[in-house]
């Protein structure tokens, strides 16, 4: 797994851990990467990413709201809205090409949420590129 693969996994655990602990995102950082020795380029790309997004959440939220038509925020997974949360971010930077966040995504919904998140997500985001233009 490469390092901005492996950092993505990280900063969306962080995200899931902060929402369903209630702990910051700098605490749920740690939490992730305690016991585990990572390159110091991992550790930091997954720290300013996990915090940006995190940041930018509400925003991501009121996105995935208008996107999810009959699926409230609440009934979303948390999983599947940590992932959600942090491809949407990374898809409004723009750092990074469009193809791989959203490959990026897909492939954490099938490793830590489910083949059904997988298309959902997948599904979002398309329906976010189209409507972004």
């Amino acid at each position: 797994m490469g390092k901005r693969s492996t950092s993505r996994r990280l900063a969306m655990q962080a995200i899931y851990q902060a929402e369903v602990s209630g702990n910051s995102i700098e605490e749920a950082l740690d939490n992730v990467l305690e016991g585990e020795k990572f390159i110091a380029e991992t550790k930091k790309f997954s720290k300013d990413l996990a915090a940006a997004a995190w940041e930018d959440r509400e925003q991501s939220d009121k996105i995935i709201e208008s996107l999810a038509i009959d699926w409230p925020l609440e009934r979303i997974g948390k999983v599947d809205r940590a992932i959600l949360r942090l491809a949407l971010h990374e898809l409004k930077s723009g750092e990074t090409p469009l193809s791989v966040v959203i490959n990026e995504a897909v492939e954490l919904a099938k490793k830590y949420s489910s083949e059904e998140a997988a298309k959902f997500i997948n599904g979002i985001l398309g329906a976010y590129l189209r409507k972004k233009g």
